[in-house]
């Protein structure tokens, strides 16, 4: 049996998760750094880094004893290479280097949104390729084509702000605070999707890009208008609203796309997969579609998502050497 270590640490949350190549997670454990960046309304880099180091340590160990694990019992270390904040993907990356050096094990570098991609194979052992992949988190909005394992073809992104980034800027606007994804979602529960149309930027008709900063200037317009005119809008019905114009876009490209190429599965990725309506608007369209997710925890950036990458990587004896560096902007698609 396999058991592989994933360090993840691109972003705000330092996390570790132990797997077997079985498919047995053995531990999940994440350091989340919300409360620290909520009072700026967004993560900031240079803290963020401060805060990995303090919690890389006590996090791996947690994880460790959770899985009731010694160093030598481990078969390799993996971690996030990129992409991400290169400050706290150095954290991650010479916390990992230094622990397989001194326990002789292979370290593997990990890209981040396949971690994040890959992680449905958890729950879903039985998924098939290829299929399509909706990745929406904070910094990014892909419609990916996965041919076979390591093979992804991208067929859309954002052009601008990512589905997460305009949840994030437009909770800011309406008072919600950060982060935007949660709160839209809570406050929408209460609201009304059909009272106020915003915009929806559907591109060019064969284009599966995205686009969401003009929503976000609609609703800066939208507010600023309903001052001047002394008009009340309720939080909960502006949120509803919003919610329903991002996913009304991401869930019709992902079910087009799905067709075109021929696919009958689509799984979702990253924090944004976690949104209900996201969901509920996927399985409207579906008709006969497969559409998988993940659990909310492997949602959020994640430990475990960094080793069942690495799996793949550990079958083909695809380890890295010590020089292993962070990379921002590490690429993923053909």
């Amino acid at each position: 049996m396999t058991i592989i270590l994933g360090i993840e640490s691109s972003c705000d949350e330092t996390a570790a998760g132990i797997i077997t190549d079985k498919g047995e997670v053995l531990a999940n454990v994440i350091a989340s750094q919300v409360d620290v960046h909520k009072i700026y309304g967004g993560v900031v880099p240079e803290i963020a880094s401060r805060q990995h180091l303090l919690a890389i340590s006590p996090t791996v160990e947690e994880a460790m004893q959770k899985a009731g694990l010694v160093w030598q019992d481990l078969d390799a270390v993996a971690v996030t290479q990129g992409p991400g904040l290169v400050g706290a993907l150095l954290v991650g990356l010479s916390y990992g280097k230094g622990l397989a050096q001194a326990i002789g094990k292979p370290i593997i570098g990990v890209h981040h949104l396949e971690g994040h991609l890959l992680v449905n194979f958890i729950e879903h052992p039985n998924l098939q390729y290829p299929f399509l992949a909706l990745i929406v988190s904070g910094s990014h909005s892909d419609i990916v084509l996965a041919k076979a394992p390591g093979r992804y073809q991208l067929l859309g992104q954002s052009r601008d702000d990512a589905a997460g980034e305009a949840f994030d800027k437009i909770s800011r606007a309406i008072g919600l605070g950060y982060p935007g994804g949660p709160a839209i979602q809570k406050a929408a529960q209460n609201g009304d999707p059909q009272k106020y149309t915003f915009p929806r930027a559907w591109l060019e008709a064969d284009s599966f890009d995205f686009s969401f900063s003009g929503l976000k200037s609609a609703i800066l317009n939208f507010i600023r208008q309903c001052e001047k005119k002394g008009e009340i809008w309720r939080v909960e019905d502006v949120a509803a609203s919003v919610q329903m114009a991002i996913c009304d876009v991401l869930s019709a490209k992902a079910i087009r796309a799905a067709r075109l190429f021929g696919v009958n599965t689509i799984v979702l990725a990253g924090g944004v997969a976690a949104n209900s309506c996201l969901r509920n608007c996927l399985r409207e369209r579906a008709d006969g579609l497969q559409i998988l997710w993940p659990s909310p925890i492997y949602c959020t950036d994640n430990g475990v998502m960094i080793a069942q990458a690495a799996l793949r990587k550990w079958e083909k004896k695809d380890f890295a050497d010590f020089s292993l560096n962070a990379c921002p902007g590490l690429q993923l698609y053909e």
